[in-house]
């Protein structure tokens, strides 16, 4: 089961988003109405969203239209700035990259972290 926390930092202009687990379509529409509501009372392009995926699976091929939907999300809604947090997973990190050049999204910046 995946699991999502959204938090908006308005002093700062972030939205904080952190994944964690195996997400199916049914968690997944749960946290892009999350998401959508969280989003629209501000303006995105004045914040920059941060995504912490350290604690998230690799998507499962079913459920990658929704992910990639998700990165669609994000370039429409026009963020100042796009940044991923991973643990060293180079499969989640070029699957996640490969999802964000094929929506477009050119301010996606993608961070492995070694695991302490």
């Amino acid at each position: 089961m995946g699991k999502f926390i959204l938090k908006t930092d308005s002093e700062k202009k972030i939205i904080n988003i952190e994944l964690e687990g195996t997400f199916s379509n049914e968690d997944g529409l749960k946290s892009i109405q999350a998401y959508q509501q969280t989003v629209n009372p501000i303006t995105p392009s004045e914040y920059a969203l941060q995504i912490d995926c350290r604690k998230l699976n690799v998507t499962a091929p079913d459920v990658v239209p929704l992910l990639e939907g998700c990165f669609v999300m994000f370039k429409a809604d026009g963020f100042e700035k796009v940044s991923l947090t991973l643990e060293n997973n180079p499969i989640l990190k070029m699957q996640l990259a490969r999802l964000g050049r094929k929506a477009g999204l050119e301010n996606l910046e993608i961070t492995s972290t070694a695991q302490v």
